[in-house]
């Protein structure tokens, strides 16, 4: 089916901005881990404390994720993403002048719930603009940044911290997604906002049950808790959101205290294995347009290469713990990444065909609570394990556990078969 010109715009024009977003946002999350080293020696932070101020952005996020997808169905991702990224630019800015613990915390609880909203708000954009059958591909391109943004993010703010210090690469980056939040509100358009002509209305319900218009009630919001899709998307995401999470909050620390590397060094070794995780989001979305294509189920499309790709994810996990070569070590870090970005896009991409259209955003969320509950654990976990024993080793062990847990979730609790109108609704 050809896509509507104004339609293929604004697609173009929405995933460009869902890439600037993304990246933004992996960016800020990276700024604590980079800074780790100077920040814990100026604030006077033990390993565990450092744990704990790395995960309060991620219990916070994590929470906010369940109504922070109801509200996208709600409002639209126009003005949640807008207001969210506003709201966590600011906090972000914040951290660089925080003085002590607590204060710290706070801001990086505000930077959770203004993140809240970034991939819901993706999957509802790619349901809202996409046709079922090509939904894949643009879930990759927006998940990338998942990857990209940590990828460019050490030598830029390890850039950053070494000319002006570690406060105002805080302030600066937290400036920059301001100005971006503003542009996304002015730019983005909801569909509902837009005279779509009976073409472009053809080509983007083509394929799929009737969708409600309704937004979505409190007893429907509550329903979605008791179907197999989403308890099956909740494990899944959960290994695949702790694994990503334990080399977010840790690699560069890992780096300096296991593999003895310099923070110069770190600054660009750090970059490597998110690199492959780019490739992996977008090679993988358009594998699951593919696999559609040739006739398996939205669901299973998807589910197959996630499977897979947590599964790497565990085994080299594993081998990265144990060798004691630094730079096989990188290796098998940068196929984890690629699992990782392969894994989350294809997640996503599962929850734009898992729900009908005004349960988008809150499916999302749900998934992602699931998620960020493993995000949230993982650096905590790993901060007290390396306290307790001194090295990485354990922490990482206990990663590729919950890696292989969850790809065992994908397979036996999430079914085939995606929550229909009549579900939701109770009939």
């Amino acid at each position: 089916m050809t896509t509507p010109p104004r339609v293929r715009r604004t697609q173009r024009a929405a995933l460009i901005l869902l890439v600037i977003v993304g990246t933004i946002n992996y960016v800020d999350r990276a700024t604590l881990a980079v800074g780790g080293t100077l920040i814990r020696a100026d604030l006077g932070l033990t390993l565990g404390e450092m744990g704990m101020l790395l995960s309060a952005f991620l219990w916070a996020y994590a929470f906010a994720q369940l109504p922070g997808g109801a509200l996208i169905d709600r409002f639209g991702p126009r003005r949640l993403l807008g207001i969210g990224l506003f709201i966590w630019s600011v906090a972000q800015a914040a951290g660089g002048i925080v003085s002590n613990f607590s204060q710290f915390v706070v801001a990086r609880i505000f930077l959770g719930l203004g993140e809240a909203p970034m991939f819901s708000s993706g999957a509802r954009v790619v349901k809202d603009w996409y046709n079922i059958r090509a939904r894949g591909l643009p879930t990759g391109i927006y998940n990338c940044t998942s990857t990209l943004g940590p990828t460019i993010a050490p030598p830029i703010l390890t850039a950053l911290m070494l000319a002006f210090g570690w406060r105002w690469m805080f302030i600066i980056v937290g400036l920059a997604g301001v100005v971006v939040a503003m542009i996304w509100f002015i730019i983005y358009r909801e569909p509902d906002e837009v005279d779509l002509t009976a073409e472009e209305k053809n080509y983007l319900q083509d394929g799929e049950e009737p969708q409600p218009h309704a937004p979505i009630t409190l007893a429907e919001w509550k329903r979605l808790f008791s179907f197999q899709v989403s308890w099956g998307l909740i494990l899944g995401f959960f290994g695949v959101v702790y694994l990503l999470w334990l080399f977010q909050a840790w690699l560069p620390g890992y780096l300096e205290m296991e593999r003895g590397m310099s923070l110069q060094k770190t600054g660009w070794v750090a970059a490597i294995p998110y690199a492959f995780g780019v490739i992996g989001s977008i090679g993988t979305g358009k594998v699951a347009d593919l696999l559609m294509a040739r006739g398996f189920t939205p669901i299973d499309s998807r589910r197959i290469p996630a499977v897979i790709s947590l599964l790497a994810m565990a085994c080299f996990t594993v081998l990265a713990a144990l060798t004691p070569s630094n730079t096989l070590a990188v290796a098998c870090i940068a196929v984890v990444m690629f699992g990782a970005g392969s894994s989350s896009a294809m997640a996503w991409a599962m929850v734009s065909v898992c729900a009908p259209e005004n349960n988008t955003g809150s499916i999302g969320g749900i998934m992602n609570f699931g998620g960020y509950l493993g995000g949230a654990l993982a650096p905590l976990i790993t901060g007290f394990i390396v306290q307790a024993t001194g090295h990485f080793m354990p922490a990482l062990i206990v990663g590729a556990v919950i890696g292989l847990a969850s790809a065992l979730a994908y397979i036996f609790v999430l079914p085939s078969q995606p929550i229909s109108v009549a579900d939701v609704a109770g009939k």
